[in-house]
């Protein structure tokens, strides 16, 4: 007999997961749920129970929960004396034809006997007990159950809750989440996520630090390992998905956190995911489902560089998690499961618990409060009273500055490795020179390192796996926010850092000066040669192999680095070191979209640095491919128009109209021209770029009728060639999570927090 633990759900979730079960597993509606203090009973209905054998039951029914918080205990009748006194006087107001009592505690044969006795002298015509052991069957059984009350997935054995395909595919993934899993609280944000994932089989999911998008997707990519049997990764860059995707199988999940980057917005994740929103598109049409999150202030740079149009369902299929929805039930479930599964002790609980009601109904509570308060390590120098713990709710980001600034030197260092690693570092530990010298210099070594994360783990750190390699990170992203901010602050730390971080990770996580980027470490002008001396010895990006692919991304992260983190200051101090940049940038590679090159020549000529002899020569080279019909970025980037004088612009425009409008036709026809129907593209991608050029000329002149009936003919032409071209793909499975909404509302004079110190 497969077992789960009952006993830690707590009174209000275990009579949650009676009604679940109630109504899923046999099929009946129940009008509401009380607690224990009403009248006696728990819910009720008026009708038949259709039973799956036997004889069906009629009349009126009450439904009463007995939970315990004691495992593997058995259920005797004194337990329920101050139930019968109810149960009698529910009969004689004919209320109860029938007695069903749910529990979690064990019920023995003797049990059994005794309270059919009981019942029958008090008139119930008919009972039926459902004890432990029938509740840990319907929950093995049934994966839908499970999907509708996921904590069950973090208080049962994973081997056994999954078929053992399921399990040996997800093993790693599914370890490193049970813990979290124990603790979920089903929340009106996930319903919605769940829903825009069976309609459209991606889902954006975004929120504020610490809002639970990764709890989201958590139970997400369980319900598809349960539920559809999918094979799912978590995975953290474009060139993974691609790498993973196994076009012949549609049975894969793919889960992205932190999609445009965990803390700071990631240029360079965004230009590759635009590079493969195609393949994206194809993935989902083959029924492969993908989950994304990320934090609301990266999103909202990401969105200025995103081909939104090119791939809608960013618009069409995002959940926005608002903290400030969350009902007062759901956050006093979310505080309740932490502090009751976490690590402080029953003295702290019995303390604290008076004041849980005010905790959970501040309105500055999130998920991550209740993680912290429920772990010794972040409630040290709390002292309990509802003053203080008010003050631990609100200021949560300096008190957790004053966590780590109280760590001894080792935990420090131990930090700093992760933070220098870009929130992960690989273990076993194989330190560079550079972070030897780092966590020397913070007064450390590499042992002392290994034993400070052993020490911090699960509290300040998570030992995990990602891509089948084991790593150490921060337990939340949060706690690297923290981190930044004290380096920020400490001209010897914020040195040691900068000297002893890879130079890549370095551009990816500062700004020389304040360029108005959310969670950075700002660089002050007083350090900035340190920037510059490492960047102009940057010449090969560890990213890549080849030599040549190497030396093209150190100078695609040096421009990115120089148009988005750099203020006009720095730049005028590389310039003064590196003339010659403006000669690199001014015939930029093609795509212009993805182009770092023209994104620094923005930069400049919006700082007035750009001489103009070279922006002559930029907008004459920009001019050539918009004129020939190769690019048309210009239309439709407001930014990269300014570069050009309103006359240069101007001419632009009518040379497009005189030149390039009359050949759309060799334009469309050169593109289909170009397709082998072999490749991996269908005939509707590989179109997708005439389009989507299409879709900026009817902008650009929407206002003149004979044009735009030009470019729709083409449009249409188009379109039939396409459907001409189709070739036959695997067909998309039907997969839906069929998961409604929970309305039911547990109407209760008792605090949920009755028993937490139990």
């Amino acid at each position: 007999m497969i077992k789960y633990d009952l006993h830690l759900l707590g009174w209000y979730e275990f009579q949650k997961l009676c009604l679940t079960i109630v109504q899923e597993i046999l099929g009946q509606t129940v009008m509401t749920f009380l607690d224990s203090n009403d009248a006696g009973k728990d819910g009720a209905f008026s009708g038949t129970w259709k039973q799956k054998d036997g004889e069906d039951l009629t009349g009126n029914f009450v439904i009463q929960c007995k939970f315990t918080n004691k495992s593997d205990k058995n259920l005797r009748l004194s337990d329920l004396d101050d139930e019968f006194s109810k149960i009698e006087r529910l009969v004689l107001e004919k209320q109860c034809d029938c007695y069903v009592l749910m529990t979690n505690a064990g019920i023995s044969g003797r049990f059994e006997t005794t309270f059919s006795r009981k019942l029958s002298a008090l008139g119930v015509k008919t009972w039926r007990v459902f004890g432990s052991n029938w509740i840990y069957t319907q929950i093995h059984e049934s994966n839908q159950l499970r999907t509708l009350v996921p904590r069950i997935y973090g208080l049962g054995d994973l081997s056994q809750i999954l078929d053992e395909r399921a399990y040996s595919q997800a093993r790693q993934l599914l370890l490193s989440m049970r813990d979290d899993l124990s603790k979920i609280v089903i929340t009106t944000a996930y319903y919605k996520a769940a829903k825009a994932l069976s309609d459209h089989g991606f889902v954006l999911i975004i929120g504020e630090p610490a809002a639970g998008k990764t709890t989201i997707a958590s139970l997400l990519a369980m319900a598809a390992v349960d539920q559809w049997k999918l094979f799912t990764l978590k995975l953290d860059t474009p060139e993974l998905v691609i790498k993973y995707w196994n076009s012949d199988a549609p049975n894969q999940f793919f889960w992205i956190d932190d999609a445009f980057g965990v803390t700071q917005y990631e240029s360079d994740l965004v230009n590759n995911w635009n590079h493969i929103l195609p393949q994206v598109k194809a993935m989902i049409k083959q029924g492969i489902k993908i989950v994304m999150t990320s934090r609301d202030y990266i999103y909202r740079r990401a969105r200025n560089d995103l081909k939104e149009g090119a791939f809608p369902l960013f618009n069409e299929s995002q959940v926005v998690i608002d903290l400030h929805k969350l009902t007062t039930p759901e956050k006093e479930q979310i505080l309740y499961n932490h502090l009751k599964l976490g690590r402080q002790t029953k003295q702290f609980l019995t303390k604290i618990k008076p004041f849980l009601n005010d905790i959970a109904n501040n309105s500055r509570f999130i998920p991550e409060t209740a993680r912290r308060l429920a772990d010794p390590a972040f409630t040290k120098q709390v002292y309990i009273s509802k003053y203080s713990l008010m003050q631990f709710v609100e200021r949560q980001e300096s008190f957790l500055e004053d966590v780590i600034r109280g760590l001894d030197n080792d935990c420090k260092a131990a930090l700093a490795l992760i933070y220098m690693n870009n929130g992960q570092v690989v273990s076993p530990l194989e330190l560079e020179q550079n972070e030897y010298d780092a966590i020397n210099k913070l007064g450390s070594d590499i042992g002392s390192c290994i034993q400070a994360l052993e020490a911090m783990k699960d509290s300040l750190v998570q030992y995990t796996f990602i891509e089948d390699n084991s790593v150490w990170r921060f337990k939340h992203p949060t706690i690297g926010d923290a981190y930044a901010r004290i380096v920020s602050k400490s001209p010897e730390q914020l040195e040691i850092y900068l000297y002893g971080t890879n130079i890549e990770k370095v551009m990816e996580q500062v700004t020389c000066g304040n360029v108005g980027l959310e969670k950075t470490i700002i660089v002050p002008k007083a350090m900035y040669n340190i920037i510059l001396e490492r960047i102009l010895l940057f010449k090969e990006s560890e990213a890549y192999k080849t030599g040549y692919l190497s030396r093209w991304g150190a100078k695609r992260k040096i421009y990115t680095f120089l148009s988005r983190r750099s203020s006009k200051d720095f730049l005028n101090l590389y310039i003064s070191k590196n003339p010659k940049i403006f000669e690199q940038i001014v015939k930029p590679s093609m795509s212009f979209h993805y182009s770092e090159d023209i994104d620094l020549v923005i930069k400049l000529n919006e700082l007035q640095l750009l001489p103009e002899n070279y922006r002559k020569e930029f907008v004459n080279y920009i001019a050539h491919f918009t004129i020939l019909g190769e690019d048309l970025y210009v239309l439709r980037n407001d930014d990269l128009q300014k570069v050009f004088t309103i006359m240069e612009l101007e001419d632009l425009k009518q040379k497009v109209r005189a030149q390039l409008l009359p050949n759309i036709e060799d334009l469309r026809r050169k593109r289909e021209d170009e397709f082998r129907k072999f490749n991996d593209d269908t005939s509707e991608e590989h179109m997708e770029d005439f389009f989507d050029k299409m879709n900026i000329l009817q902008e650009e002149f929407q206002e003149e009728e004979n044009v735009i009936e030009v470019i729709e003919n083409e449009i249409s032409k188009a379109k039939n060639w396409v459907d001409e071209h189709l070739f036959n793909k695997n067909e998309k499975p039907d997969r839906i999570l069929d998961i409604a909404e929970e309305k039911t509302i547990i109407k209760s004079s008792r605090s949920i927090f009755d028993d937490i110190d139990i």
